[in-house]
């Protein structure tokens, strides 16, 4: 099975960059799932049902959220009725919405998606994702034509990179987003998972992490707000992982970063 998983949606020029190269990308890679972060999709902060549908009438088959996730108040509808937008698994589970989903693909193969908030240096408070996970894989088994992925949406690498190697050979991918940098440490853990820090951000790179650097370079410099953070909207690059797993043991075989468009040096899988 081919994983195409798209980093955190930033913004319309992050929205604008997946509809301009995803349907390629789709074909050329070959993919048989999309998954996408839409944690800053609509101006930022969060998604709305507009934006989400934006984004999965251009061949986006799941949407994560993370810790933006309920900051459009139509969402906690949204997210109850539309079970291929997750929200956090480690949140409540009296929470509107779900944090697993799972579809089968156009030949028959199975892919489960998880959706996992960290709890270091995180402002809203979610349960021990180690636990929930725990709780979760109980009653699943990656192989024998399923794959298991696991978007985890945290701050500290550390935190990432321990839930990375927890999971290693129990799922068939661990990748983060939230910090909205790619990482350069894209691999395949001991026992078979793949593995990547933050896939990185579909936004424009002429920015803080995805904001217009004047208000972010005045907090730091001059320790004022005197505007409101709002997305870059320059011409963005849209960042993602392409993960190849094998149909009979769900483990990984490959895993390469993506990104293309805008102003970072371009790189498109070949296997």
């Amino acid at each position: 099975m081919r994983i195409l998983f798209l980093g955190d949606v930033f913004g319309r020029s992050g929205r604008d960059a997946i509809k301009k190269h995803l349907p390629d990308l789709k074909e050329k890679l070959k993919s048989d799932v999309v998954i996408c972060n839409v944690d800053n999709a609509a101006n930022g902060r969060g998604v709305t049902k507009d934006t989400a549908k934006e984004i999965m009438d251009v061949g986006v088959d799941c949407l994560t959220g993370g810790d933006h996730i309920w900051d459009q108040r139509e969402m906690m509808c949204v997210v109850e009725n539309k079970h291929n937008i997750l929200r956090a698994a480690n949140l409540p589970s009296h929470t509107p919405g779900k944090g697993v989903w799972e579809m089968i693909t156009a030949n028959g193969a199975k892919i489960i998606v998880i959706h996992l908030c960290g709890t270091v240096f995180m402002k809203h408070h979610f349960d021990a994702p180690f636990d929930v996970a725990d709780e979760i894989l109980k009653d699943l088994k990656i192989g024998n034509g399923c794959s298991v992925f696991v978007d985890f949406h945290a701050e500290a690498t550390s935190e990432k990179m321990a839930l990375g190697q927890y999971l290693d050979g129990r799922v068939s991918a661990v990748v983060g987003t939230h910090t909205h940098i790619p990482t350069a440490d894209a691999q395949i853990l001991t026992k078979g998972t793949a593995y990547q820090t933050d896939a990185g951000m579909c936004g424009d790179y002429d920015s803080v992490i995805g904001v217009k650097s004047s208000v972010p370079i005045d907090r730091f410099t001059r320790k004022i707000a005197i505007d409101r953070m709002s997305p870059a909207d320059g011409e963005a690059t849209l960042c993602g992982t392409l993960i190849e797993t094998d149909d009979i043991t769900g483990l990984a075989k490959n895993i390469a970063p993506i990104r293309v468009g805008g102003r970072l040096s371009q790189e498109i899988p070949e296997f």
